[in-house]
Order: C-alpha cells, then sequence, then structure tokens
C-alpha cells in the first residue's frame, strides 16, 4: 500500500489506534522515522481503559472504530498501539481490512535474549497477562528465563492523567512497580517489558522509582521500524496529522496532548 501511495504521488497515510493517550509514544516514534506522511491519531477514549473490557467487546469494538475512521481517512496502514487489542484482536482486524496491519506485542523475546540475570519482568493490563498469546510468546522465546507477569490495574490511568497536568503521586506509581523487582538466589531481574503503550509517558519517573537499575524495554522504536519496513516508501517535507476521540467533543483536547508529545525527542 506504501509503493501505491507513492506511484500515485501522495504522501502514505497511517493511523495510529489506542485505548487512550498510550499511543502518542508509538505515534512520535513513527512519525520521527516517516515524517513526510499524514497521520490520524485515533484514540477510543470513550471505552477507555480497555483492559476492563471483555474479549468480546473488543473483538466487536476495535475493528467497529477503525472501519469508521478509515471512511474519512483512507490509511495505507493501521498500526494498534495497544498491546491489549493487539494481543486480541490482529487476526479479525486483517480478516477485515487489506492495508497492512502492524501490532504491538509485549517485548519478550528481546528482553529475554538481553538479560543476565535470567529474571525479567512483563508490566501490562490485567487483560494482556491473561492473553494467550503473552504466555505464548513466554513459551517460545523465553526458556530458561524467569518471567514474572505483573498486571497493573491503575498504571495506564495514572499515566493519563500525569499526561494531563494533574498530580500522581510517587507512591501510587511505584505501588503498581514493586512486584516487577524481583530477588532470586542473589539475582535481580535486569529487564521489565513494558506491554502497555501508556507506560513510557511515565518513564522518567519508573526509573527515578526503581530499587535498582533495570532496563525498561519501550516498544516504540520497533514499531516504527515494522511500520517503515511494510510501507517501503517515504514522502519529502512534512506531513500532517490529526487528532479524532471516540468521546464528544475531545478532538481539541487530544490534538493539543499529541502536539505536546510530538515536541518531545522520540
Amino acid at each position: 500500500m506504501g509503493e501505491a501511495a507513492a506511484e500515485m504521488g501522495r504522501k502514505p497515510r497511517i493511523i495510529v489506534f489506542d485505548s487512550g493517550l498510550g499511543g502518542l509514544t508509538v505515534f512520535r516514534a513513527i512519525r520521527a522515522a516517516l515524517p513526510g506522511a499524514d497521520y490520524l491519531y485515533l484514540a477510543d477514549d470513550a471505552r477507555f481503559p480497555y483492559g476492563a473490557l471483555s474479549p468480546e467487546d473488543l473483538i466487536f469494538r476495535v475493528p467497529e472504530v477503525i472501519g469508521a475512521a478509515l471512511a474519512d481517512f483512507p490509511a495505507d496502514c493501521v498500526v494498534i498501539a495497544c498491546n491489549t487489542a493487539s494481543t486480541l484482536v490482529l487476526p479479525a482486524l486483517r480478516a477485515r481490512f487489506s492495508m497492512p496491519i502492524v501490532g504491538t506485542v509485549p517485548a519478550i523475546k528481546p528482553a529475554a535474549a538481553a538479560t543476565k540475570s535470567g529474571l525479567i519482568s512483563v508490566l501490562a493490563t490485567p487483560g494482556t497477562v491473561r492473553r494467550d498469546y503473552t504466555n505464548d510468546l513466554i513459551r517460545d522465546f523465553a526458556r530458561g528465563v524467569a518471567v514474572t507477569l505483573v498486571g497493573s490495574r491503575a498504571l495506564a490511568g495514572l499515566a493519563e492523567r500525569a499526561l494531563r497536568g494533574e498530580t500522581v503521586p510517587d507512591e501510587a506509581i511505584f505501588a503498581e512497580i514493586a512486584p516487577c523487582f524481583v530477588e532470586k538466589d542473589q539475582r535481580r531481574t535486569d529487564h521489565i517489558v513494558l506491554a502497555c503503550t501508556h507506560y513510557p509517558l511515565l518513564l522518567d519517573r519508573l526509573k527515578a522509582l526503581e530499587p535498582w537499575p533495570v532496563e525498561w524495554i519501550d516498544p516504540a522504536p520497533a514499531i516504527a521500524r515494522r511500520v517503515v519496513q511494510v510501507l517501503a516508501s517515504e514522502a519529502a517535507g512534512e506531513g500532517q496529522f490529526q487528532a479524532h476521540s471516540t468521546k464528544p467533543g475531545a478532538d481539541a483536547a487530544l490534538q493539543a496532548l499529541a502536539e505536546r508529545i510530538l515536541a518531545l525527542p522520540a
């Protein structure tokens, strides 16, 4: 689809979708890699948080929201910048839509390959922790590695609050990440997979609160590389972007937050 865009002399169009604000971290990385593309950042704020929805709700909801957006913004690529959705709905999306669909799944493979202590943690929503997909990744790529799955109920909401300028105490954040830090046989967790795109919004505070140094694995750079690969096209100059929320009247506020995130280094 990216080659088709180039042949038609137009910029490639990319939709970046998330349940809320977390996908802005992925959007920022993709736009840094492909600044000439046109973007729609699509947030399903009306149903945030996705971790509270049943699998049946998500399988129905996500294709409907994306289908409605595609009617107004025909895209060459759709990025599901949400682990909770990606671990469940990618097959349904790829069956329904013809353009490339790039998902976001827990970065267990690189964490397991990089660990020196043999102890890694996956910090995710409860929904992502429960998914067979996540356990399949552990089975296939983390043999011989002790993986601690931590399903945080509150951290995504805390990240949204912080980005909107609300006060979020350190104690609330630390309570959510503390189970990730495991000591066993004089070894310590040395890699933590951020398996929710909201969590990198708090990365500076996560680093400040860590009881010992760890590598926090942000999926955004790998997703950006994959989008570049599947589109196989570039566009000169700087493209446009717009933000849309499924919550009535929230587009302007979302656009302002997106502009703030884009101003930060990718």
